[in-house]
Formats: structure tokens, C-alpha cells, sequence
């Protein structure tokens, strides 16, 4: 608490500095009961009502986030100025309350450049840039002076090459004819976000004066337009002009060289921040945990991480996907709770990164946790994080979970659309996956080559052909999206198990993709279905053409030379593989039963109880052949072929 007793007992009187300055002081501790109790003294003697100690108050109330009390304090003021609107104005956007904003800004009888910088501040912070847009548009057409700092608020917001040369096109209309460092600075970072790398060159060279930020801006644009090799140029450039080098410059090369998979340059780059003393800095070291972890070199990357003497989200989040990344989630787990213990929060990152993990796919409990630890966070809001979240309970099993989180998102982008139509497709639910998509587009959402993937296995999980058949007919006129193999994949597949095998024969000899060995190896997976030998060996034949040393071919016919009983047959075909020295390729199966994962392939348990599940299915196949059910011949134990 602020003393009042002293000098104000001494003079008897109280002054507007000496109020003033004990509003200095209280915003320096941001004790809100502090503040309350100066509001207090000023009603008491009146001075509430005086404009310079009612602006410094409401700035006060404003500076602690207590916007309701500002709110009373503007209020209270009889003579209001201009730095009376302005305060309340930058508060409400400081709080979020962009609409509250604008309707102040609407009541103002006097606006300046700071009320304009704030309203459209407002909108960029919340994501509202059509309406910045609009804001600036009426700025230009009320004739109101467009400052350098509007364009660099305005520029910070663009998200497309047509927004950005429209930003660049006021400039060029408001501005002096030459460029000062700052907005510069803002036009090739800007120019860098959208991709266009050309443009910010030439803003760059028009420069008067340009510094490290300048360089700094330009090597990250060159980065992220996929200009890998002019952006290592722009480095060297910048150290041969005599600019020093400083962390945002080789955490940003270093990037580039994770990009380019040139690894050796990486490390001569590693060699200089260890002699500049740069990797104290985690931003530097997280982009050479990052380089490590891609390189799969994690070792590396974990020697890093160790060596660094303090730890936040920053360093710990590259960590968490080095770990995701070379498959190891339970690591990213404990290092996740060790972190928590160091007092290291998650961001939405964090999360987005951990449920990402098959490590959360194979435990409910863990994944749920995890959840919890969203919820406990803040984070559930967050559309990232709901993403993850949708796309681990789909994986999971969960579709009402999923569901339920999908519905309750505020945003959603094409990923949030795409994932809970993914999620539906593999759990069975085709109906729900196409009414999700239907809402997609009547929410004016344009579907993506991903998304019509989604809908193609939602009808062949849903048995729908004809709708399948519809929408893959319509992808390029309707949707705009070329078919890839992905979606003639889904077509083949479900065609195939619906029993239209020559169709679906028609379908692969004419697309593009006809010498693609998956189609032709889920034709034949639909022939072994459907029993049909002479289809089997035709297609057979055309797959053992396009790869010789294909094991498919082989298991699949002596498998369906087994259940129709010619063995003659299986071992001809059986000899013929061995002959040609081709090999099953092993495969494995994964479950998660009560906290122990067990590893299994077609014929053997590796792990825990083997002969125990063995026995039990021996008890189950009495149990059915005793209540009349015949099972496949080709589905117990494996199949006859099974190493």
C-alpha cells in the first residue's frame, strides 16, 4: 500500500503533482488496491473531476487492466480532451474489446492520428484485418494524414500478396518518396511473409539507410519464399557490408540451412555462434536442436538441450518435436513433466506437438491427461491445440469427444474441417463425415485435395459407391482440385470392395497413375476378397511385371490356393517366390491393454502372454465351432503362407 501520510499532513493541501505522483508509483507496483485508494482521496477532495489527474487516473486503471474502473473514471470527467478519449480508446484495445473501441471512436468529436493507430492496432491484434483495412480506406478517403506508423501497424497484418502491394500502393501515394529505415523494415518483413522475396529486394536496395534489422528482414524473407541459396548470399553480403551478425540472424540461417539439408554449413554456422557466445540464447539454440533433430542426429540435439543454463518454451518445444520426430514420445512426455516442474508453462505449441505423438494414440489415459493439462492452461480455445486434440480422440476411438471439442471451436480453419472429416471416415461414420462436409461448404469453405481424400473414405467406410463415384467425377469441375493418387487410391478401394472389379481394372489402366504399384496391390486385395482366382492371376501377373520382387502377388494367390483347397497349387507358388529369392516382408501389429504395449505380427506375440492369447483363441474357435459359426480359414492364426 502507498502511504499518505507525510508531506500531505505537513502542507495541509493537496496537490495535483503530488497526486500525479503518486499515480507514478502505483502503476510502478500495479497494486490495484493502491489505485482504489488514490481514487478514493480524489473524490474525496474533488480533484476526480479535474481533467489532467482524471486522464492520469483512467490511464492508471488502464495500465492495470481494470477497464470497468476506467470506464467510471471517463465517466466522471466533465471536460473531457482528447487524451481523455485516446486513454480509453488504446485501453479497450489493450483488453481486447475492439467493438467497445469502435463505437468509442464513433463518439469522439475529435480524433487524431493516435485514435486512428489505435483502432486499427484493435483490429490487427484480434484479427480483424478486412476491417483495418477499412479503417485505413476511410482515413484515405476523410483526407486524414496517414503516419508512418499506421503503415507499419497496417503492413504487420497483411496475410496476401494482394493485401501487401495494396499497403505498398498507400505508401507510395502518402509517402515523402523515400523510405525511412522503420517502414522499410516493416515493407520487407511484410513482403516476406507473402512469399514474395522479389519485391522485398527491391524495397531493400531502394533503402537510404538500412540496418542489421534491415538485413535481418531480408534474409528471413528470402527463408521463407523458399529462396534458400539468396538468403545465405544476403548473409554473406551482410558481413562483407560490416554489419555484426546477431541471434535473430543465425537462428534464421541456421533455418535455412535445416531447409537446404546442407548440414555442413549448418555446423560451420555453429561453430560461429560457440565463438560469439550466441547459444545462450534459446531462440539460436532451439534452431540447432531443431537442425540436429531433422538431420537425426538427436544425440546431438539432446547435448545441446543439457548444456543450456536455463530452460523455457521456446527451447523446450524444439525439444519436444526432436523427440516426436525420431518416434520417441514417451521422451517428450517426461522431459514435458520435468519442464512443468522447472516452472517451464506449455504453449498452444507445446500441446499441439505432445498429442501429435503415437505415444498419446496408444494410451486413452495419457492422451486424457494430457487434455486435462490443456483445460488447466487455458489452452482448449486455442484452434491449434483443438485441432490436436480432435485428430488424438479420432485416432483414439473417441468420435463424440472429437465431436464434441470440433463443435464447441470459436475459429476453425481447413485443418479443423479436414481433421474431424478424417477422423469420422476411419471410424465408420461416412453419413456424419459427408454432413460435416456439406457444413464446410455452406460455410464457404473451399476443400482442399486432403479434404475430398476425408470424403472418398468416408464413402468407402459407409459403403456409399455412388456418392463416391459423384464426388470423385466432380473434384476438378466443382471443387478445383486435380485427383492424385491418393484419391484414384480411395476410388480403387472401395470399387474394389464393393465387387465392380472390372471397373475398377478400367479406373487404373486410365489414370495417370497406372503404373502405381498400391493401386494394383489394393485391386488384388479386392480379388482375394471377393474369391475371384482368375481376376487374382491376372492382376498377379500385371503386378509381378511392374515389380518382380513383390511378395504381394505370391502370398495373396497361395492364400486363396489354400482356402479353395488346391495345396499343390500353394506349394508351387511358394516355391516359385523362394526361387526368385523374394521375401514376406515382416509386419507388426501394436496394442495398448491395461498400460502395457504388445507387439505382435501375423503369427506371434512378441511380448507378454503369447501362449496365454494363443490358448484363448483356441478356446473361442471350440466355442464357435460349437454354436455353428464357420470362421475364414484365412483369418485364424495367420494365414497359411505366415512365416
Amino acid at each position: 500500500m502507498i502511504n499518505f501520510g507525510g508531506s500531505l499532513r505537513t502542507t495541509g493541501r493537496f496537490s495535483v503533482s503530488y497526486f500525479s505522483d503518486l499515480i507514478d508509483r502505483c502503476l510502478t507496483l500495479g497494486f490495484l488496491s493502491s489505485a482504489q485508494s488514490i481514487h478514493a482521496h480524489l473524490v474525496k477532495t474533488g480533484l476526480h473531476r479535474h481533467t489532467f489527474l482524471g486522464n492520469r487516473l483512467l490511464g492508471l486503471y488502464s495500465g492495470i487492466g481494470s477497464i470497468t474502473l476506467a470506464i467510471g473514471v471517463f465517466q466522471d470527467i466533465p471536460d473531457k480532451n482528447r487524451f481523455t478519449w485516446n486513454i480509453l480508446l488504446m485501453a479497450l484495445v489493450r483488453t481486447g474489446c475492439v467493438e467497445a473501441a469502435h463505437e468509442l471512436f464513433e463518439e469522439m468529436p475529435e480524433r487524431d492520428v493516435v485514435s486512428w493507430n489505435s483502432l486499427i492496432s484493435g483490429y490487427v491484434s484480434t484479427g480483424y484485418v478486412d476491417k483495418a483495412f477499412g479503417v485505413l480506406h476511410r482515413m484515405q478517403d476523410l483526407g486524414v494524414k496517414v503516419s508512418a506508423f499506421t503503415l507499419s501497424i497496417t503492413a504487420s497484418c497483411v496475410s496476401s500478396p494482394r493485401q501487401a502491394k495494396q499497403v505498398h500502393g498507400f505508401i507510395t501515394r502518402f509517402g515523402s518518396g523515400s523510405l525511412n529505415t522503420v517502414l522499410g523494415n516493416s515493407l520487407i518483413d511484410m513482403y516476406g511473409r507473402v512469399g514474395l522475396a522479389g519485391y522485398a529486394s527491391q524495397i531493400f536496395c531502394a533503402m537510404d539507410n538500412s540496418d542489421v534489422i534491415s538485413w535481418n528482414s531480408m534474409i528471413s524473407a528470402y527463408g521463407r519464399s523458399g529462396c534458400g541459396m539468396e538468403a545465405l548470399e544476403c548473409f554473406c553480403a551482410m558481413r562483407a557490408a560490416g554489419f555484426l551478425t546477431d541471434e535473430f540472424t543465425m537462428s534464421s540461417v541456421l533455418n535455412i540451412c535445416t531447409d537446404l539439408e546442407n548440414l555442413a554449413k549448418g555446423e560451420q554456422l555453429l561453430a560461429h555462434c560457440f565463438k560469439m557466445g550466441f547459444l545462450s540464447n534459446s531462440i539460436v539454440s532451439s534452431a540447432v536442436i531443431d537442425m540436429y533433430s531433422i538431420f537425426g542426429r538427436l544425440d546431438d540435439a539432446v547435448w545441446i538441450f543439457r548444456g543450456m543454463p536455463r530452460w523455457d518454451s521456446v527451447l523446450c518445444n524444439s525439444m519436444y518435436s526432436g523427440y516426436v520426430r525420431s518416434s520417441i514420445g514417451d521422451e517428450a512426455i517426461k522431459l514435458f513433466v520435468v519442464a512443468l516442474r522447472k516452472s517451464v508453462m506449455p504453449t498452444e505449441f507445446t500441446f499441439a506437438t505432445i498429442l501429435s505423438s503415437k505415444t498419446c494414440f496408444c494410451s486413452t489415459d495419457l492422451g486424457m491427461q494430457i487434455h486435462c493439462w490443456v483445460c488447466k492452461t487455458g489452452f482448449e480455445a486455442d484452434m491449434i491445440v483443438a485441432n490436436a486434440l480432435v485428430d488424438m480422440y479420432s485416432k483414439l476411438g473417441f468420435v463424440e469427444s472429437a465431436i464434441k471439442i470440433f463443435s464447441k471451436m470459436v475459429a476453425k480453419d481447413l485443418v479443423s474441417w479436414n481433421t474431424m472429416i478424417m477422423g469420422l471416415a476411419k471410424n465408420g461414420q461416412g453419413v456424419e463425415a459427408l454432413r460435416i462436409f456439406r457444413e464446410l461448404q455452406g460455410n464457404g469453405v473451399k476443400p482442399d485435395r486432403i479434404t475430398l481424400v476425408g470424403v472418398l473414405l468416408a464413402c468407402r467406410y459407409g459403403h456409399m459407391v455412388h456418392e463416391g463415384k459423384r464426388i470423385f467425377s466432380l473434384m476438378e469441375k466443382k471443387y478445383g482440385v486435380m485427383r492424385d493418387l491418393e484419391h484414384y487410391a480411395c476410388m480403387v478401394d472401395m470399387m474394389g470392395r464393393a465387387g465392380m472389379l472390372k471397373e475398377t481394372l478400367n479406373i487404373i489402366e486410365t489414370s495417370p497413375h497406372s503404373r502405381s504399384l498400391s493401386l494394383w496391390n489394393l485391386l488384388l486385395n479386392a480379388c482375394r476378397i471377393h474369391g475371384d482366382l482368375v481376376f487374382a492371376t491376372i492382376i498377379a501377373e500385371k503386378l509381378l511385371d511392374l515389380e518382380a520382387r513383390s511378395s504381394l502377388p505370391y502370398l495373396v494367390l497361395a492364400q486363396m490356393y489354400g482356402v479353395s483347397g488346391r495345396w499343390e497349387s500353394v506349394a508351387r507358388v511358394m516355391k516359385a517366390m523362394e526361387e526368385r529369392g523374394v521375401r514376406k516382408v515382416r509386419e507388426y501389429s501394436w496394442i495398448c491393454v491395461r498400460k502395457h504395449i504388445y507387439v505382435f505380427k501375423t503369427d506371434q506375440l512378441f511380448q507378454w502372454e503369447g501362449r496365454a492369447v494363443y490358448s484363448m483363441l483356441q478356446l473361442l474357435d471350440w466355442v464357435m465351432n460349437g454354436e455353428g459359426c464357420v470362421h475364414e480359414e484365412s483369418t485364424l492364426y495367420g494365414d497359411c503362407c505366415g512365416e
